[in-house]
């Protein structure tokens, strides 16, 4: 692609040694250039990009985009204000603008993101449709996955996903956006058909400063989103439904507390078997062409949580507005077996064993609130500290910890660093594993630090008996937990009564 063309929409304050060259590629890691990339220079938190332009240039590089010109280095610069913008707009140049061909929904929330997601793709795949996933978890292409390091790709990997899932035929698409995608302007260039929020809790304060800021950032989602597109409001997070009026968007909005948006739920019935509970349109709806009558219909879940309502409601509005029949909604449904490690019962022979990420306050609430209704014996709990993500974020998730282990009577909170199963980017400091304990010793509970993950899931489960409940809680640290509770269990429970240790 010539560069006229590719850098036709963004903002260039000035052009140095300007020609119209043929660009063959795009990179943002000097590692990875090819011969003929046009090479972005990102600013970034722990690095600048400027400083590997030389390296770039020796690896093929033949234009770059900057934010200060490096009159040394003899190629086409150009200068912008801010280079992830422009990567953001050149990378769908580049592709096509790939996600207008496709029916792409975005979805943010502090909690929920990946199993609406995943609700959602398992409805659109019910219906016969190929479809797209991308998120936290993994990045799905047709029946094809590979897994991601970031809830939202950078804007390049991202352009380069949708234009790989045009050409597979990959119809629609659903889509975790995090704050962070927000604020780094990954998604700038993604053509949004629907977006969603279904909450907003206290997240990222060390990233983005204040919670204030966190809100801004997560919010932008709604606010820019274009004319003609749906956004999905909760009326049960103030915040969200305060966003009604602040969207050019079609607001459509729903609640459980709040029964007076254009969805609901009643009869809500939560076990440990999963959740059931009537779906009510309120009133009817003409969206797109797509109209929707006012009804009731039953919808059951084989998963657990108050929270498995709200998330599944999105999911079911989204497949309405795409015309998918409720009969197809709730075959879909009834036969989701949830996501990995989101309130996860991996063990139920004997002793219960849940994993959940419990990444923050709000998602620890839904955690334990679901604990509360389920029927077990003691509560035994290991909780991994959350590496690499500051004190504040440290302190809030122990304090909502503590909170929950004093009201569920737990006696002993197993905390580790999980030193053997994490990488350098999720290593606990000495000041994260400190006011994690801080936090759960002022409430008066006894806590126990142990740094090695597989020592601290045994240490925790030694005294596990047949009526008991053990929750493997918290992000990184305990992704490999699963294994290990479960070969302990099945080596040590030898009588259903007791386990041998």
């Amino acid at each position: 692609m010539l560069t006229n063309i590719l850098l036709r929409n963004i903002n260039i304050i000035k052009s140095y040694h300007h020609k119209d060259l043929n660009i063959t590629g795009i990179s943002y890691h000097s590692n990875k250039v090819s011969k003929n990339d046009i090479f972005v220079c990102i600013t970034g938190y722990k690095t600048d990009g400027h400083k590997y332009l030389q390296h770039a240039v020796e690896q093929g590089a033949v234009a770059a985009i900057v934010e200060k010109i490096d009159e040394n280095i003899n190629i086409p610069q150009y200068l912008v204000t801010n280079s992830r913008i422009a990567l953001s707009e050149i990378s769908a140049t580049f592709y096509g603008h790939p996600s207008k061909k496709l029916n792409v929904i975005g979805v943010t929330a502090t909690s929920g993101k990946t199993t609406t997601t995943y609700m959602l793709n398992s409805i659109f795949e019910h219906h016969g449709l190929l479809t797209g996933l991308i998120g936290s978890v993994k990045v799905k292409i047709g029946s094809s996955y590979q897994v991601t390091d970031l809830t939202t790709p950078d804007s390049l990997e991202l352009q380069q996903f949708f234009h790989t899932m045009h050409e597979q035929g990959v119809s629609h698409v659903a889509m975790e956006v995090s704050s962070a995608a927000l604020e780094l302007h990954r998604v700038d260039s993604v053509d949004f058909d629907i977006v969603t929020m279904n909450n907003i809790h206290r997240e990222h304060i060390d990233m983005h400063g204040s919670f204030e800021n966190y809100i801004q950032a997560k919010t932008k989602l709604i606010k820019n989103a274009k004319k003609d597109s749906i956004a999905i409001l909760s009326l049960d997070n103030k915040i969200v439904s305060n966003l009604i009026s602040e969207t050019k968007a079609t607001p459509i909005t729903f609640g459980i507390d709040h029964t007076e948006g254009d969805f609901t739920a009643k009869n809500i019935d939560i076990n440990t078997e999963g959740t059931k509970f009537t779906m009510i349109v309120n009133k009817e709806l003409n969206i797109n062409g797509q109209a929707i009558l006012p009804t009731e219909f039953e919808i059951e879940l084989p998963i657990p949580g108050l929270h498995s309502v709200s998330n599944s409601m999105i999911a079911i509005i989204i497949a309405l507005i795409n015309g998918i029949r409720i009969k197809t909604i709730q075959e879909a449904l009834n036969s989701f077996k949830g996501v990995e490690r989101r309130f996860d019962l991996i063990y139920n022979q004997g002793p219960l064993i849940v994993d959940d990420h419990c990444s923050n306050p709000g998602n620890i609430d839904v955690t334990f609130g679901t604990i509360k209704e389920m029927d077990y014996n003691n509560l035994q709990l290991i909780y991994a500290i959350r590496g690499q993500r500051g004190e504040i974020v440290n302190r809030e998730n122990a304090e909502a910890i503590a909170k929950w282990a004093l009201e569920l009577d737990v006696k002993e909170l197993i905390v580790t660093k999980s030193v053997s199963n994490v990488t350098e980017r999720d290593v606990v400091t000495d000041q994260e594993a400190e006011v994690v304990i801080d936090a759960i010793k002022s409430e008066n509970i006894k806590v126990t630090l142990i740094e090695d993950l597989t020592e601290a899931i045994q240490y925790g489960m030694k005294e596990t008996k047949q009526d008991d409940l053990v929750l493997l809680a918290g992000c990184q640290g305990m992704d490999d937990g699963a294994p290990i509770a479960i070969d302990f269990v099945q080596t040590h429970f030898t009588d259903k009564a007791k386990l041998t240790y």
